[in-house]
């Protein structure tokens, strides 16, 4: 893109975002209508079946529009060229190192200097709902209180200086009480939080104490609900 913000800049302008799941169809019209929607971004990501031909073929089909658009890396053999920026999730609450450092490790060996560094932003994950997809695939322990919580914000802000730390309910409104006291742990990290967006009301709600909202799987069941997250969010940013 021709724009000069760095990274830092680019993140923190975020207000409201989408996630779109290369594993699932999405047609031409609805995927115009997320583009245009006011949007500050699009995320490409998912948990199962991300592949490198259905990143690149979504990829393809948003640069016809002009929104900033990111990788989530969930697969390393599925890291495309051509994104603005690449997210790389490090799952803080994982019950594997796996998903803490070994798949990171693993992607660092094998593609090594090929890797381009000023566009990857590493951010700190705490998923908070066990029994979704992402939940099992790692593992992860979601009994946590929002003294946990907090603890978790502050080790990523001040131990590891990540630049996001983002909350995942995946399938399910969170708990308002965890944004909280991530908040109230964070002064510099970006809050990121998504799980159970699903209209308006529910984003403006969260939005409350998240920097920026993720919206995802209510794109796929209901497109309108989706849209209509957008205004709220990007009102009161």
């Amino acid at each position: 893109m021709g724009c000069q913000k760095t990274l830092k800049e680019m993140i923190a302008s975020w207000r409201h975002v989408f996630k779109l799941d290369p594993d699932r169809f999405l047609s031409d019209e609805a995927l115009d209508a997320i583009c245009t929607s006011g949007t500050d971004a699009v995320i490409v990501g998912g948990t199962q079946n991300v592949t490198y031909d259905n990143t690149v073929e979504l990829l393809a089909r948003i640069r016809r529009y002009e929104v900033p658009c990111a990788l989530e890396i969930s697969n390393a053999d599925a890291v495309v060229p051509g994104f603005d920026l690449y997210l790389l999730p490090v799952v803080l609450n994982a019950g594997h190192r796996r998903w803490i450092i070994d798949a990171q490790l693993e992607g660092v060996k094998k593609y090594g200097q090929l890797i381009p560094w000023e566009q990857v932003v590493v951010e700190g994950y705490l998923i908070g709902h066990a029994e979704s997809a992402v939940g099992r695939l790692t593992a992860s322990d979601a009994n946590l209180s929002p003294e946990d919580v907090k603890a978790y914000a502050v080790v990523v802000e001040q131990m590891f200086r990540l630049p996001v730390f983002y909350v995942e309910f995946s399938g399910k409104l969170g708990d308002p009480e965890w944004l909280k006291a991530a908040r109230s742990g964070l002064r510099h990290s970006r809050l990121f939080y998504g799980g159970g967006i699903r209209d308006g009301e529910t984003a403006a709600r969260m939005a409350q104490w998240a920097d920026t909202i993720v919206v995802g799987n209510i794109i796929y069941e209901d497109l309108s609900a989706a849209l209509a997250t957008v205004p709220p969010v990007r009102a009161d940013g």
